[in-house]
């Protein structure tokens, strides 16, 4: 299973095709080679180190609510000290 998750470019590098992006309170620079005229502010899809296309901050905020309900975001940025079955 893949999965892409909602980020907020912070920071952009036009000459390297990167940018900075937040994940809850984890900074990452990731690859925006594949899309255009993406801007600071703006929400990306990010899979595996790559921007793979920009979404609204609400499809963003509606995303991470439901990562939230099954915790997936602490495991994302690594929050999640102890796992309990």
């Amino acid at each position: 299973m893949c999965l892409a998750i909602p980020a907020r470019i912070v920071a952009i590098d036009e000459a390297a095709d990167m940018a900075t992006v937040t994940l809850g309170n984890v900074k990452k620079d990731i690859s925006i080679a594949l899309i255009e005229d993406v801007k600071v502010d703006e929400y990306v899809l990010l899979h595996v180190g790559y921007a793979l296309h920009k979404i609204s901050e609400e499809e963003a905020a509606r995303t991470l609510e439901m990562f939230d309900e099954v915790e997936l975001m602490e495991e994302f940025t690594g929050e999640i000290t102890e796992v309990t079955s």
